[in-house]
């Protein structure tokens, strides 16, 4: 087993073409085209970081097949190192040496870059460890609230100490059973006392309020579910009991596609007037961005799904529709720049928490399009948008991958010269996303 020591800021030697998260302030130059031919989407990020940190903290080695490899997952393997799991990464594959639920920190510092799930599966992990865990990452890192899992575990045993609930921090542990309240405004909250929690001495009962992005936690259950973890819910997700000094096992996974990643080339169809073959998409997997879909269904796409090959095709006319996007919140940035293309109103709707992301993403999408053309009102919980004509414009990303992303779908039907500034951003969760556009059509150039 081979045991990389990654350094501060993981190395992100892997992306394609030189579409590298390394390189900053890349500007990518986005003309009008139409997106046509098949896309294999990576796999998903939801479920390669939960299973990075299951397997760090197994008995044994798991093997993870297809995993996206990004800046955010391979902050997940250089946290897994830093618990002391051995780590062997392969083309396609990655073996993770487990560290049998006892943790053995070797880094002072644990730098999760710019991944917020990362930092609070991990926190979370962490608690159940005796050594005081310091965690910190990039400036839009430190923006992120961490209170809420800081609280929960406070109440389980916990030390703690933050910058107003937010990076640089640490947690100390360890956590003993009890009980517990999370609030779910971000689901990862749940998500990170979910996983930490069977691990640790005596039964815990959790209470939530104010949850959100439900789906997600589904996939946390479905991979507890794999685990034969013994638990207790409500079916609302408000209530749980967990069963402690359980243990973490081995396993064998391929990671599914990315229903997240694929909402790009699905909105570049509908707003092009294009159609795309995606390749690989399973939607019997809980992965809540799924019903992006049958969101742009509902606008007027052609779809056609199937279990190796799903077809979206654009029907020359999309409609505008209110969307309650709770269990949704990352489609926002793209289904804001489809909204700008349908006829009539469009409302995205019941997402508070996408203020809470990367960036505010209600603000900064609101600001970018109306720089583009776009009428659009700001909601405290979402957007209207109504039918806009676009143009070419000099749009910010402000460093968050989905905002990169959307821009540069807008780009493709804008009247003129989009430039997206800061598209690096993209590699975040999709290192291929030029290369890929590119094939599909996309007058994509980089400088």
């Amino acid at each position: 087993m081979k045991n990389y020591t990654y350094p501060v800021h993981p190395v992100r030697n892997n992306f394609p073409h030189g579409f590298n998260e390394r390189r900053r302030n890349l500007k990518l130059e986005v003309s009008r085209s139409i997106i046509k031919g098949e896309i294999s989407v990576p796999g998903s990020k939801s479920h390669t970081i939960r299973a990075v940190a299951i397997a760090a903290m197994a008995d044994g080695v798991s093997k993870i097949y297809g995993p996206l490899i990004s800046g955010d997952t391979l902050s997940s393997l250089a946290a897994a190192s830093a618990f002391g799991a051995g780590i062997d990464t392969q083309e396609n594959l990655w073996m993770i040496r487990g560290v049998a639920g006892k943790p053995v920190m070797k880094e002072s510092v644990i730098d999760v870059g710019n991944s917020g799930t990362t930092l609070r599966i991990f926190g979370g992990l962490s608690s159940i460890s005796s050594h005081k865990t310091e965690f910190d990452g990039d400036d839009s890192l430190r923006t992120r609230h961490m209170a809420p899992v800081l609280s929960a575990l406070e109440m389980l045993g916990a030390k703690t100490v933050s910058k107003d609930g937010k990076c640089p921090l640490s947690i100390q542990g360890p956590i003993r059973g009890g009980k517990t309240t999370v609030e779910g405004k971000s689901s990862q909250f749940l998500t990170a006392v979910l996983l930490a929690v069977p691990l640790i001495e005596g039964d815990t009962e959790i209470s939530v309020f104010n949850l959100n992005e439900k789906p997600y936690v589904e996939i946390t259950l479905d991979w507890l579910n794999r685990q034969n973890i013994k638990y207790e819910y409500s079916k609302d997700l408000l209530s749980f009991k967990v069963k402690g000094g359980q243990s973490y096992k081995p396993f064998e996974l391929t990671i599914p596609a990315d229903f997240s990643t694929a909402t790009f080339p699905l909105v570049a169809a509908a707003v092009t007037g294009g159609e795309v073959l995606i390749k690989n998409l399973d939607f019997n997997d809980r992965q809540g961005d799924k019903e992006v879909f049958s969101y742009l269904e509902k606008m007027g796409m052609n779809i056609k799904r199937g279990f190796e090959n799903t077809i979206v095709k654009s029907s020359g006319k999309l409609n505008g529709i209110d969307i309650d996007l709770n269990s949704t919140p990352d489609a926002l940035p793209a289904m804001a720049v489809a909204a700008c293309f349908a006829t009539g109103t469009t409302r995205l709707l019941n997402v508070p928490q996408a203020r809470i992301k990367e960036t505010d993403r209600i603000a900064c999408m609101t600001c970018e399009l109306r720089k583009m053309g776009a009428d659009v009102e700001e909601l405290p919980d979402g957007m209207v948008i109504r039918s806009s004509k676009l143009h070419g414009a000099e749009v910010e990303s402000h460093h968050d991958h989905r905002i990169a992303m959307a821009l540069a779908i807008a780009g493709l039907n804008a009247e003129g010269l989009t430039i997206v500034k800061h598209a690096e951003s993209a590699a975040v969760t999709y290192p291929e996303f030029v290369d890929d556009f590119r094939k599909l059509g996309a007058d994509f150039q980089t400088g």
